[in-house]
């Protein structure tokens, strides 16, 4: 991720939709979690995430492969690494919890990151993921943002558990924005910029996503996917 798309998410985060959503969603797998630990926020970015994990008595830290981001993790009193999430700064078995939020997504070695979650997690800590969901749903917006792929279901759990976790739960989001956004994105011939979203949109947005959370839709087709996993005692 350049300098460039790195300041754009710390300007978009506090209020966009997407961020806020993805931050609730954490939040709530963090409190199904027994007790707070400490945890890698891989690919912080800005650090939005990790500071959820700290707001949550997580003992967090950031890794991140770029020095801008390391610096804005720095500033915001985060303690942050610059790192390759093929090649973890960290000893292994030592996180009770690795986040991964729309990092896989961008390795084409994406089976030696996974490995490396999986070696830095403590026997039983948890793994949470999501990458974007459907090579159905490419299109320039991918090609803009760096990816090399997105993910089916059986994709992401051939993967973890290619690294040796154990999935719990695996599961769907932006399922009722799916055919705006595969509409909109098979259309357009370059990235859309969250940033020219009038308030009244990002708002309806942020409604549907909260509708979306109270309806039994989580295994049907969506935009994003997210995992739940475990490295096993064992």
């Amino acid at each position: 991720m350049d300098t460039i798309e790195i300041q754009r998410i710390v300007e978009l985060e506090d209020d966009n939709w997407w961020y806020r959503e993805r931050r609730g969603i954490l939040a709530r797998e963090l409190r199904r979690m027994a007790m707070p630990g400490t945890a890698v926020d891989i690919g912080a970015a800005g650090g939005g995430n990790t500071r959820v994990l700290r707001e949550h008595g997580w003992e967090a830290i950031a890794v991140d492969s770029s020095t801008t981001a390391v610096d804005l993790c720095l500033s915001q009193g985060i303690e942050a690494y610059h790192g390759d999430a093929r090649y973890l700064p960290l000893p292994s078995r030592g996180q009770d919890l690795a986040l991964a939020f729309n990092v896989l997504e961008h390795i084409e070695e994406d089976r030696d990151a996974a490995a490396e979650i999986a070696r830095v997690l403590r026997p039983g800590g948890t793994a949470l993921i999501a990458v974007p969901c459907d090579m159905a749903l490419w299109s320039a917006h991918d090609v803009a943002l760096g990816r090399v792929r997105r993910y089916s279901r059986l994709d992401l759990v051939d993967l973890l558990e290619g690294a040796g976790l154990v999935v719990e739960r695996l599961w769907n989001w932006n399922v009722l924005l799916r055919p705006l956004v595969r509409m909109r994105r098979h259309r357009a011939r370059h990235r859309e910029d969250m940033t020219q979203l009038r308030p009244v949109t990002n708002e309806a947005l942020r409604l549907i996503t909260f509708v979306e959370r109270h309806l039994p839709v989580k295994s049907w087709p969506g935009v994003t996917l997210f995992a739940r996993a475990h490295r096993p005692w064992f």
